[in-house]
């Protein structure tokens, strides 16, 4: 007679696993110097590259706009001579503060480069300026005095080399208009010193005598009529 039917897996003890014993602090701290130390390597690789570039100029945009014609004028002008003049501008804006006892600047230092276009104005000829002798070939000319036509600031020449501002100051922001405008003065007196306008008279008399000349003039007399008369 068969014996009882024994189960082989009866000899098997099955055991729960122990948990984990937590981390010491110590294990912890050296676990986020970790975590800390990769963070850091990873931005660093991602920001190198952008360090060792240049930084990117900056970029002025200009918007376009309609420009409106307002008026058209015909001229009749002769130029003769062109002057170039350099001026440099120191203006400041001195202001008062707390009741006086304080004195604040705005300054502006502006290196200013400008022309000058001087000539006679041909539209100011009356009718007894211009006579010619058919007989002996003689043209007289009565010319006007020659006169300032422009006086403009060369852009690309003329900067605002510096400009401070005092703590206790207000920014003056029509003080480099200013400084234009007198240095656009300063070169028109400039460029009216000394014998410009006598080298305009010799060029614009050269001009006149060589056209009439062209028109069958076989002598050309030019004066110059005085400022003040005659229109002038």
């Amino acid at each position: 007679m068969e014996g009882p039917i024994q189960d082989p897996y009866a000899s098997v003890v099955v055991r729960a696993p122990r948990p984990r014993a937590p981390l010491g602090r110590a294990a912890q701290i050296a676990l986020a110097c970790v975590a800390l130390l990769a963070a850091v390597g990873l931005g660093a690789f991602v920001v190198a590259p952008r360090l060792g570039a240049r930084e990117p100029a900056d970029t002025v945009v200009a918007r376009p706009s309609p420009a409106l014609l307002i008026a058209i004028r015909d001229l009749s002008r002769l130029e003769t001579t062109e002057v170039h003049v350099e001026k440099v501008v120191d203006l400041a804006d001195r202001q008062s503060r707390l009741f006086g006892l304080v004195q604040a600047t705005d300054a502006l230092l502006l290196v200013a480069v400008g022309h000058v276009t001087i000539g006679v104005d041909l539209a100011r000829l009356g009718e007894g300026d211009i006579a010619m002798d058919p007989a002996t070939g003689v043209a007289r000319i009565t010319l006007p005095a020659p006169e300032v036509f422009s006086t403009r600031l060369d852009e690309d020449e003329t900067y605002v080399y510096t400009r401070s501002t005092s703590l206790l100051a207000r920014r003056n922001e029509q003080l480099e208009a200013r400084a234009r405008r007198e240095a656009t003065a300063a070169i028109e007196k400039a460029a009216l010193e000394g014998d410009v306008m006598s080298r305009a008279r010799a060029q614009a008399e050269r001009q006149i005598t060589a056209l009439a000349m062209q028109l069958g003039a076989k002598r050309v007399e030019v004066r110059f009529r005085e400022v003040g008369r005659g229109g002038d």
